[in-house]
């Protein structure tokens, strides 16, 4: 976690200042989200980086929780909830993992580009189901490089790690993903792609109410 955070916090201001690269596509996956939620609904997001997905999603629930390891990301996320008089949202630094919300504790968890970064991501995907209430739902958006011909990037990880130019990066198809989430106790219930060579894969998967 010491390492990535810092990682983070060195992109923090960089990433603040970048442009969503298709609009388009954004506010289709807050939309689509946004039909799962409810003005009653506590909402976590584990990889917040700056907040702006929660900012969008708050005047629609009751409470969101931020949760990301890179302080910087954090606190650029509080001021900019400040200065949106956005004032249900908490950011606490951490791992979602370390975190240890209570279990069947909120009614949507979203995971928007993170999972792919993550080397223990079957442990989150089981900790995501175990703090979801029966019939919540998780949200993700992951990139899927082995879904194009850029898998190969995997080889170049390891350089750009050593140098800090790159995170973890784990490679995953789509069938995979959407398996794993299944395995941890979910069913899809939305599942498009999109961006380059559509390898950016976003779900909605259910709880399965036992």
């Amino acid at each position: 976690m010491d390492r990535s955070g810092k990682f983070w916090d060195r992109k923090a201001e960089g990433y603040a200042r970048s442009p969503i690269s298709d609009e388009a596509t954004y506010q289709k996956k807050l939309s689509d989200t946004q039909k799962f939620f409810t003005p009653d609904r506590n909402i976590l997001e584990f990889g917040c980086g700056t907040g702006t997905t929660a900012i969008h999603h708050a005047p629609h629930v009751q409470h969101i929780e931020e949760v990301d390891i890179s302080e910087n990301m954090l606190e650029i996320g509080r001021t900019k909830a400040r200065k949106a008089c956005i004032d249900n949202i908490k950011f606490t630094k951490s791992t979602l993992t370390e975190f240890n919300a209570e279990p069947a504790n909120f009614d949507a968890v979203l995971g928007l580009n993170v999972i792919h970064l993550l080397p223990d991501r079957r442990d989150v995907l089981t900790e995501v189901a175990r703090i979801l209430k029966p019939g919540g739902v998780f949200v993700s958006s992951t990139v899927c490089l082995g879904n194009s011909y850029m898998r190969f990037i995997k080889h170049l990880v390891p350089l750009g790690k050593f140098m800090g130019l790159m995170p973890d990066v784990f490679i995953l198809t789509e069938v995979k993903l959407a398996k794993e989430i299944q395995d941890a106790g979910f069913t899809i219930e939305v599942q498009w792609r999109h961006g380059m060579h559509n390898m950016v894969i976003f779900i909605i998967a259910r709880k399965i109410d036992l």
